[in-house]
């Protein structure tokens, strides 16, 4: 039966959920593009940083230099880490499916709960393990049989990509009141110097510039910063339990932009893993007062 869920946990929800259906445009960004990935990742990150930069000079009180001399070490930690995830997404898509690299992205609530629970202690309840099974579920039933096709490679990337993924989660919700801009805009910086060394962007046709044009200035600045707000306000692994939203969405994306159906076990898969979101999040297993455990404001740490 429904419980009542605190406001703050909520709007963490909200963020989180949509945080990454505004990322799952990325993969329809970079297929319509047909650049390299080092192409793409030097773009996006171009186009994004000045943003994330701007934003935080007008918008964020917590992007000061005190602020940014506090957080030193966790938003260098983050900028590596969601600079890596970017990087190495943008080179699944390009060698593997989409519908595998979707898929594997929504392993994330699992090493999201398992660092948070083995490295910062954070309390994970039994529904939100249950939910997560039923997540892993729904995975298996996608990826059945399609591991490592056509590449190896890209799925491995996508590995990388959700790895590193998970762990920034954890490392937002550790200091709820470091900048999410300065952390972005870190993480741009670091896609930036990366990818310079090998991009040549020169030879790109229009299409290719105004994909990478609404990717990063558009949709992906604006998920990623509402999916890093989302942990001040609800558990990291329960933020991850909404990462398989994208994989929802994104075969939506492609159906709609290349007319590429998803075959019968993806609609299964993906209707499965929408009930482990729902269990986990809305509908509660737990006593009442389980729900007030992460009713937390954003200026508090984790327990």
């Amino acid at each position: 039966m429904p419980l009542e869920v605190p406001t703050g946990r909520r709007l963490g929800w909200g963020l989180a959920a949509l945080g990454m259906l505004l990322v799952s445009t990325d993969s329809l960004f970079i297929r319509l593009a047909e650049a390299s990935s080092w192409d793409m990742a030097f773009l996006v990150a171009l186009f994004a940083l000045p943003i994330m930069v701007g934003l935080a000079w007008r918008l964020d009180d917590r992007a000061t230099s005190a602020g940014i001399r506090t957080h030193a070490r966790p938003l260098a930690l983050i900028g590596l880490l969601l600079g890596t995830s970017q990087i190495a997404f943008i080179g699944a898509v390009n060698q593997t499916a989409v519908a595998n690299v979707v898929t594997i992205v929504a392993a994330a609530p699992i090493l999201a709960a398992l660092v948070g629970w083995l490295v910062f202690g954070e309390r994970t309840t039994r529904r939100v393990w249950i939910a997560i099974a039923i997540t892993v579920v729904g995975v298996f039933i996608v990826v059945a049989g399609s591991f490592g096709s056509p590449t190896l490679d890209g799925d491995l990337l996508a590995m990388l990509a959700i790895a590193a993924f998970g762990v920034s989660i954890n490392i937002w919700r550790r200091y709820p009141d470091m900048s999410v801009f300065v952390g972005l805009a870190a993480s741009a910086a670091v896609m930036l110097a990366v990818s310079v060394w090998f991009a040549n962007p020169t030879d790109l046709d229009s299409r290719a510039w105004l994909s990478a044009l609404g990717m990063g200035l558009i949709f992906n600045p604006l998920g990623r910063i509402c999916h890093a707000s989302a942990p001040r306000y609800a558990p990291a692994s329960e933020v991850a339990l909404f990462t398989p939203v994208e994989t929802v969405a994104a075969p939506i994306w492609a159906f709609l932009a290349f007319a590429e159906r998803p075959p019968g076990q993806t609609v299964v898969g993906a209707l499965v893993i929408i009930g482990g979101v729902l269990y986990g999040t809305l509908f509660h297993s737990s006593r009442p007062n389980a729900a007030k455990a992460f009713d937390r404001t954003p200026s508090t740490n984790v327990q």
